[in-house]
């Protein structure tokens, strides 16, 4: 078991118990004593707990004093607006704990501003970075021999690099948009939908893995052939989404499709409009599942939606840049972290031809699914 899964446990048995002792939870986890002890210590330097002979206390948030952080980390993503303001606010969560903090950087998907905020970070005194780097404008080795040139600990965000064989070098935690997609496939078919089409958007780095995650699921489920198609990105053309948005549903209608996974929000709920529009209903005559879930609660009709589990990324994130930067860790092994997104099953998707509640979803990572709204 990890430091940090220790901690964990620590920090969990405390907060039901209020009390614990160092032998109890050594005998638990099958560690020594003095692992423990050594635990108890470094928790109660982060403010998290009272040692006392033998074990230690819980305290109340109230007396939790904060501690000067230990360590400036750079974060750097691409955007300010969408998707990584969560991801951020992930990391802050931990951020105290682990006595850090954070010094964000925007790169707008340049790869020149990118390497500059890169630096000014570094200037700051930087002593670590977790860097959502700008794929499409350079090659994967370009990208990851740039990054091996950072003179500190880097863990890379949200980004599937494996074109390169540097990368694999590096600390890594992304979402696994693969399972995503077969998540949403999975619970069409267990709707009934013997058909599912997929609309995306292939303007991000998440497109190719949803791309490939769906055929995936259409090869498992032996599902019949239905349209795939690439959907523009629409903010400055609404002409020519709409138009795209009218070829899809007629290439519905036509092979008797009636369920599409949308990438992203935004496109999921423009295509669940036109369809209202044009006389079809949601999610009787066409079930629409969205991928991201950051607006998707908010569509005309409520979406059904793979959920990124954005804060938990941040987290990780955060939490493995911290380990390698300590130097009992920066000789271990690369860490590449994978996190599952949930599926967040709301008005969109149901039963074909009948109207009626969601369903729910089945197959992998059903145990994770949730139906209220969250």
């Amino acid at each position: 078991m990890l430091p940090r899964e220790r901690h964990e446990y620590l920090l969990r048995r405390l907060e039901l118990r209020g009390s614990v002792r160092a032998r109890d939870i050594a005998e638990e986890l099958d560690v020594s004593q003095v692992t423990i002890r050594r635990d108890i210590a470094a928790l109660e330097r982060q403010g998290l707990l009272a040692r006392v002979h033998g074990g230690a206390f819980a305290i109340s948030a109230a007396d939790r004093r904060p501690s000067a952080a230990r360590m400036l980390v750079g974060v750097v993503v691409p955007s300010a607006t969408t998707y990584f303001p969560e991801v951020v606010r992930g990391m802050e969560t931990v951020a105290a704990a682990l006595r850090v903090r954070l010094a964000l950087g925007v790169s707008d998907y340049q790869p020149e501003l990118e390497r500059a905020r890169v630096r000014r970070l570094l200037e700051m005194g930087a002593q670590g970075l977790v860097i959502a780097p700008t794929t499409h404008r350079r090659s994967p080795d370009e990208t990851t021999e740039w990054m091996e040139s950072v003179p500190v600990p880097v863990v890379v965000m949200e980004r599937h690099l494996d074109d390169s064989t540097v990368v694999r070098e590096l600390d890594s935690a992304r979402t696994d948009h693969i399972h995503g997609a077969l998540l949403a496939v999975d619970h069409l078919t267990g709707l009934g939908h013997t058909r599912v089409a997929l609309a995306v958007f292939d303007g991000t780095p998440t497109a190719r893995w949803l791309r490939a995650g769906y055929h995936e699921a259409v090869a498992r489920f032996g599902l019949a052939r239905a349209p795939v198609v690439a959907l523009p990105k629409g903010e400055n053309g609404a002409r020519v989404l709409s138009e795209a948005l009218d070829a899809l549903v007629d290439a519905c209608l036509a092979t008797g499709t009636r369920a599409v996974v949308a990438h992203t929000d935004h496109h999921a709920a423009s295509l669940t409009e036109h369809a209202l529009y044009r006389g079809l209903r949601v999610p009787e005559d066409l079930a629409v599942v969205a991928y991201d879930d950051e607006l998707a609660e908010h569509a005309a009709v409520p979406l059904t939606a793979v959920t990124a589990p954005r804060r938990e990324l941040g987290r990780e994130a955060l939490r493995l840049l911290v380990g390698r930067a300590d130097p009992e860790g920066r000789s271990g092994p690369p860490r590449h972290v994978q996190l599952l997104p949930r599926l967040t099953v709301r008005a969109s998707s149901a039963v074909p031809g009948r109207a009626g509640r969601p369903g729910e979803p089945r197959g992998p990572g059903s145990g994770s699914a949730r139906d209220d709204g969250s």
